[in-house]
């Protein structure tokens, strides 16, 4: 419990990356995988439900990870695209939460401040969502009241959560999170994150 919230988390993980030709989950960042980086970050506060959802190379993923007290959800729908894993996230999230938070694997700059910072305006304000705004657009880290939580079950295809701003309805916050455009897709990209070691 955060504050007098139940709040979850979920980590969007399984997709195949295909741009960059291996998994991007396991690539190389201060010495731990990626993806172990931004599950140490989810750890450090105290979510009631950690959810990580893998799909593509998933044996091999789990397997390369220490994993603390986040459950393992395996997508096997995961060629859908993201909202087959937000879908699946939320669906194993069995305890009645108030909040979800969505995180992804490969925004190397995040930290836990931003995701506590996100917390706090959305506990503030009691909106539906907030949002991480960088290079002004909205993205992830999200998260998102139970209020919406059918909306998001209902995204199809490679949608993201974002899709529920496009229909103009949701009442959100956001929170500056510098740095937050930069995630791992390709070669080059790979090269810029040794850079920042």
């Amino acid at each position: 419990m955060i504050g007098n919230s139940k709040i979850g988390v979920i980590i969007l993980a399984a997709g195949s990356s295909s741009r960059l030709g291996e998994a991007k989950q396991l690539v190389e960042f201060n010495g731990q995988p990626l993806l172990q980086y931004t599950l140490n970050c989810a750890e450090k506060l105290t979510f009631d439900s950690k959810i990580l959802v893998l799909g593509s190379n998933s044996r091999k993923i789990k397997t390369s990870l220490e994993l603390g007290n986040f459950e393992v959800v395996i997508n096997e729908e995961w060629e859908e695209g993201m909202a087959s894993s937000i879908r699946k996230g939320i669906q194993q999230s069995k305890i009645d939460l108030e909040h979800v938070m969505i995180l992804v694997s490969d925004q190397p700059l995040i930290s836990s401040d931003n995701l506590e910072n996100l917390i706090a305006k959305q506990l503030e304000n009691n909106t539906e969502a907030t949002f991480s705004e960088y290079d002004g657009d909205l993205g992830v880290p999200a998260i998102f009241s139970k209020k919406v939580f059918l909306e998001l079950l209902n995204l199809k295809g490679d949608q993201g959560a974002k899709k529920l701003l496009q229909k103009g309805k949701l009442t959100y916050e956001s929170v500056k999170f510098e740095g937050g455009n930069f995630d791992v897709d390709t070669k080059e990209d790979v090269e810029k994150l040794k850079e920042l070691e």
